[in-house]
């Protein structure tokens, strides 16, 4: 048998087989997800802020998997909400307390990243331990947008202080910090992480003085968003013993929050960044307390929830992120490989074994049919018939195409064909 007599009968078998893994395969396909985008926007906060400087941090890492980093500057955590809702930002830094959970919408969190104390700073001459002692006084509370006015609006409204009885003014942090320096305004709120340069430059003004919150379990107990949190006496500077007492801070959680655009793939590598930018702890955080799936401010994401479950996907931990990403997303092209192909591998053989051996055992049939015609006495006219039918037997078997592993079975049926006709001899 001709080699391209064999590539035939071996195309025959294999071609269907392989035409329907293919198709599987294409239909496998529409199934799997869109590659992850290179861009990413976050929406940050103002510069000089704790968002801000985080999310240049988060650049930095991104971009190292080629993920570039688009940072919104904004007025703080109620801009950045709008943004995620409208879909001009895929993630975003938001201060706890900001909504309630029933205002989530297709908002969700990544995990908490840090606490980010309100601050009170005052002039010194004044003693501020409680809020309505702020009455009559020239009050820096935010700018609209931010989540530090959105917060301080809530506390002064639980402690029934109207609009009319203090002077809030909209200042933004660097605003607040020469406004105290120059006397230009009594206290000063600031909601930022203690790494903030603001806080830092506080601390040193003198004339200057951290309030501490003589109540803060209770607003801990009223707003469940808000941790009580303590600074140590001299945890700022032990030489100068800065504070020179402990202060109790009130303190809500930075969330990282994703709207519905955000790609999973992106959330993953979010998240590990996270883990790197703020797993060391501070202030007020032990190593490896956060990013933390407590504290939030939206429920958390599917991506996010593995991630807290079982650390970062496990292909991400021994591949670059976009051979991770091109693997995961291509999972899906597995079911047609486990479902078709390799079964049909599995019995392809024997059914092929099959049809070659019947094409040449279904002449067995024919030959015995002659052996039966020779039964008891035949005549010479009977003889003679069944020598003619051998002839022609033997003739049809000369076309029969079959490969080489087979000729063996085709060898022995013309022996056996010869053999009954010595029989009949």
């Amino acid at each position: 048998m001709s080699a391209k007599s064999q590539w035939r009968h071996g195309f025959a078998l294999y071609a269907p087989a392989v035409v329907l893994t293919l198709a599987a395969f294409v239909l496998a396909y529409q199934f799997v997800e869109p590659a992850p985008p290179r861009h990413l926007t976050l929406a940050a906060g103002a510069p000089g802020g704790a968002y801000h400087a985080f999310a240049e941090r988060y650049r930095v890492a991104l971009a190292r998997e080629g993920i570039e980093v688009g940072v919104l500057e904004t007025a703080g955590s109620a801009e950045n909400l709008e943004l995620l809702r409208s879909g001009e930002a895929e993630v975003g830094f938001v201060q706890g307390g900001m909504t309630g959970p029933k205002e989530a919408g297709e908002l969700a969190s990544l995990g908490s990243l840090y606490f980010e104390p309100l601050w009170l700073f005052h002039r010194q001459d004044l003693s501020l331990d409680r809020l309505p002692a702020l009455r009559g006084l020239r009050v820096a509370i935010g700018p609209t947008g931010s989540g530090t006015r959105a917060l301080v609006e809530r506390l002064l409204d639980a402690n029934g202080i109207g609009p009319g009885e203090l002077e809030r003014l909209p200042l933004t942090a660097r605003e607040a910090v020469e406004a105290l320096r120059a006397g230009d305004v009594d206290a000063a709120f600031f909601v930022a992480s203690p790494e903030a340069s603001l806080v830092r430059q506080l601390f040193e003004c003198p004339g200057i003085a951290l309030a501490s919150y003589a109540r803060a379990d209770a607003y801990t107990r009223r707003f469940r968003f808000l941790s009580a949190l303590d600074l140590p006496e001299g945890a700022v500077d032990l030489a100068d013993n800065v504070p020179p007492r402990t202060v109790r801070l009130l303190a809500p959680a930075a969330n990282l929050v994703a709207g519905p655009e955000l790609h999973p793939a992106l959330a993953d590598l979010l998240m590990v960044a996270a883990g790197e930018l703020h797993g060391n702890g501070g202030w007020f955080a032990e190593p490896g307390e956060f990013p933390s799936r407590d504290y939030l401010e939206f429920p958390l994401s599917t991506e996010a929830e593995r991630f807290h479950t079982y650390g970062p996907p496990l292909l991400q931990r021994y591949l670059p992120f976009w051979a991770a990403s091109l693997v995961d997303r291509l999972k899906v092209m597995l079911l047609p490989l486990v479902v078709l192909m390799i079964p049909l591998l599995r019995f392809l053989p024997p059914i092929y074994t099959w049809r070659m051996r019947a094409r040449i055992y279904r002449w067995y049939q024919k030959l015995e049919e002659v052996e039966d015609s020779l039964a008891g006495s035949p005549s010479e006219a009977e003889r003679l018939e069944a020598l003619h039918r051998l002839d022609r037997l033997e003739r049809d078997l000369g076309r029969l195409d079959v490969p080489l592993a087979y000729a063996q079975q085709l060898y022995h049926l013309r022996q056996h064909i010869e053999m009954v006709r010595r029989r009949i001899g």
